[in-house]
């Protein structure tokens, strides 16, 4: 007899046929409060879950006594309470790798977007304008050679360190739970204590995951250390900065810019003050959305829970710990 699961994510044709062909799928499109009162009702019958961007609290998932494992199409895992997960044994597994490139693509989209005021300028132009040639009040600042602070030194971390340095010849400075040397020696990188990256790097990016620990990390204390020339860069998680804080810095001129891909609340309300000043580039938490990397992504989700539904380790597995092989 076949598995059941839950689909709250629209697949492709392909990938859509495979969990067909192994599972007896029940798809939920829309996660409205219709779609949300038909989860309800297909939880309790679910062996596997497979989406995105869904809280799934004990409160959800108590209603699930039968399930074995959660297929997140992400490589965070904020959503989830992992240890409410282990101690149930339900096997979490996320989408590492095969977003690394393309995220980090867009890390350095925003570095150039902000630094030569792309959005800004190409509204100018937009708006009809553009009637002489611009002067220094529409200048902006080279990204070459200048020093690229990048607090978080994962997979993604690690690829924008390769754009910065081979591409534009930037230094690389970076913070991290600890130093790592092979990272060092590739990118001729050099590790820094947290106050002594805010005061020195030209672009400061961040490639955290959320924890308990990273939370608010970046604060009023951390933009004061900035300097006034500096460019904010966010691609991990809004949680992971005060964005109160963050619009205090960009008013009062402590940092230069700041470009976002993520917001504390997402999407990012229409009346937000970010969106009201000229030096934030803003983006709707598209780090990984291309074509080929959402397939890929939502591919490697639907292979680590056909293999953990059929009783073998997820090649992603998150809480190791709820491995009972």
């Amino acid at each position: 007899m076949k598995k059941q699961i839950v689909l709250y994510k629209k697949l492709s044709p392909l990938l859509m046929a495979r969990l067909h062909e192994h599972t007896d799928v029940t798809l939920i499109d829309n996660l409205d409060a219709d779609g949300l009162s038909r989860l309800r009702d297909a939880l309790p019958r679910a062996q596997g879950l497979l989406g995105a961007s869904l809280k799934l609290d004990a409160g959800l998932l108590d209603l699930a006594p039968n399930l074995e494992a959660i297929a997140s199409v992400s490589v965070g895992v904020d959503n989830y309470d992992i240890d409410y997960l282990t101690e149930r044994r339900i096997l979490l597994s996320n989408t590492p790798d095969v977003l690394t490139e393309t995220t980090a693509d867009t890390g350095f989209a925003l570095i150039l977007a902000t630094a030569r005021r792309v959005v800004e300028l190409a509204n100018l132009v937009r708006d009809g304008q553009w009637t002489r040639n611009i002067g220094p009040a529409h200048f902006g600042t080279d990204v070459h050679g200048k020093t690229l602070g990048i607090i978080g030194m994962g997979r993604i971390g690690e690829a924008l360190a390769q754009r910065g340095h081979f591409g534009f010849g930037m230094p690389v400075i970076y913070h991290s739970h600890s130093p790592k040397p092979a990272v060092e020696q590739r990118f001729d990188a050099q590790y820094r204590r947290l106050p002594d990256l805010l005061q020195q790097a030209d672009f400061v990016c961040l490639t955290l995951p959320l924890t308990a620990e990273t939370e608010g990390l970046i604060g009023a204390e951390q933009f004061a250390q900035m300097r006034p020339e500096a460019i904010f860069i966010n691609i991990s998680r809004g949680k992971v900065v005060n964005e109160t804080a963050l619009i205090q810095a960009l008013r009062d001129k402590q940092i230069r810019a700041a470009g976002l891909d993520v917001f504390e609340r997402e999407p990012l309300n229409a009346d937000s003050p970010l969106l009201q000043l000229n030096n934030v580039v803003a983006t709707p938490h598209m780090g990984s959305a291309t074509h080929e990397t959402r397939e890929a992504m939502a591919a490697c989700a639907v292979d680590n829970l056909l293999s953990a539904l059929a009783g073998e380790r997820p090649k992603n597995l998150v809480n190791v710990r709820a491995w009972k092989g």
